[in-house]
């Protein structure tokens, strides 16, 4: 769709210092990683679904899917749409009766039903450009340097490592305003260095 861009969902990532979830999403034409803060049962209900773990009764999410399938209609994607005063906002685009509906959502709550329902992710190309991060190339003398991809062919495992490498300095030097420690806001960007070009 114009002006919007393709992810797929990469990790679900927890900060070591203060357990903040954040789900990051991967570009899937391009070396870009969008963030997002996301609660812990929202971070749960997306882990569940990505790990195909079998529950016994349906859960929040399971029961959204199973009402829209109930009534006829059909979940064709999700839009994260965009950031207002760095709050981030999503659509369920929903087609029923042959008219496309789009309903107002959080992005966390979007992905949980993305993944449940195998639909594409999609982001406003405006939200890539201004909360998007890159990896980052730096100089080996400096200490937060990223390691480069080797050119020999690697394992899974050792590309998995390398993948997730450039998440580690921002991770390590996430700062949360003390006031606010135990109920982090929802679905907002963090604010990461200003990557480099690589």
């Amino acid at each position: 769709m114009a002006g919007m861009i393709e992810v797929v969902i990469d990790s679900v990532r927890v900060s070591l210092t203060n357990q903040q979830r954040i789900v990051i999403l991967k570009q899937v034409s391009a070396e870009r990683y969008l963030p997002i803060w996301i609660g812990p049962y929202e971070a749960e209900a997306i882990t569940i679904a990505l790990q195909e773990v079998e529950i016994a009764r349906p859960q929040t999410h399971d029961l959204i899917k199973n009402l829209i399938h109930a009534l006829n209609a059909h979940l064709a994607r999700i839009e994260i749409t965009a950031i207002q005063e760095d709050v981030y906002f999503a659509n369920l685009v929903l087609e029923a009766g042959g008219e496309e509906l789009r309903i107002d959502c959080r992005p966390s709550d979007a992905v949980a039903l993305a993944v449940r329902c195998h639909i594409p992710i999609l982001v406003a190309k405006a939200v890539m450009d201004t909360a998007a991060i890159m990896p980052e190339e730096e100089e080996p003398s400096t200490q937060d340097q990223v390691s480069k991809p080797s050119r020999k062919r690697s394992t899974p495992a050792e590309q998995s490592t390398d993948r997730l490498s450039i998440f580690e300095d921002f991770i390590d030097h996430l700062e949360v305003d003390g006031s606010n420690k135990s109920n982090p806001p929802p679905e907002t960007p963090p604010k990461p260095r200003k990557p480099k070009k690589v």
